[in-house]
């Protein structure tokens, strides 16, 4: 888990003020495992926050996502959740329960892509779909 004060100055470095808010909302992102939507941050936080709103949240999870402070991952059209991980992995969804987790993957895995030599990649994801474990097992 990532102190307040260490997340703190990561928004002052990034040049974004550390609100009351905003510092609440990078807290639970970052130190989150479970890929939240902005629909369960604004939940999580709101009676904690008194004066939150949902479009408060989008919009803050929108400027550390602007900032590269946070990821949003889109496997889909319909479904956008955060990510406080920015370093480079993969994310597996389940089609039955929805679960997402988060898999290494080994620094070269773009030489198996072919044509992307010469180019000036800042930024890949992969995305794998199919069923967990234990949709598996039902």
């Amino acid at each position: 888990m990532v102190s307040r004060a260490e997340l703190k100055e990561e928004l002052t470095n990034a040049g974004i003020r550390p609100s009351v808010q905003r510092l609440a909302i990078f807290e639970y992102v970052r130190n989150s495992c479970e890929h939240p939507t902005a629909e369960v941050v604004y939940e999580a936080l709101r009676d904690e926050l008194g004066s939150l709103s949902l479009t408060t949240v989008y919009n803050t999870l929108k400027l550390f996502v602007d900032a590269g402070l946070i990821m949003m991952l889109t496997i889909d059209d319909t479904f956008r959740c955060f990510d406080g991980n920015c370093c480079s992995h993969a994310h597996f969804r389940c089609n039955k329960c929805g679960k997402i987790m988060d898999f290494q993957i080994k620094k070269n895995f773009l030489s198996m892509v072919e044509g992307v030599e010469g180019l000036d990649i800042t930024d890949a994801q992969l995305y794998l779909k199919g069923l967990c474990t234990e949709c598996l097992k039902k």
